[in-house]
């Protein structure tokens, strides 16, 4: 993480917990959930603005975007 002052002050929230759970597990997360966990008020709208963008209603189906996702952070060095 580039920022540590964020990454060390996670607020109680729905991210908190899951860091907090992928963190004891050893598992692998999104590095934006520090942001998420952060400022839960200021991120809600984007987590609620992605899920409509990947689960919406569109030309191409969910799983096509998730894959077109994955490719791209692939191609951009990101573990997603």
């Amino acid at each position: 993480m580039f920022l540590p002052d964020v990454e060390n002050n996670p607020q109680p929230g729905p991210y908190y917990d899951n860091l907090r759970r992928m963190q004891e597990a050893g598992v692998e997360y999104p590095q934006i959930w520090h942001l998420f966990a952060f400022l839960p008020r200021a991120t809600g709208h984007l987590a609620r603005f992605t899920q409509e963008i990947m689960r919406g209603p569109a030309p191409i189906s969910p799983g096509l975007r998730e894959l077109i996702a994955a490719y791209t952070s692939y191609r951009n060095g990101c573990p997603f």
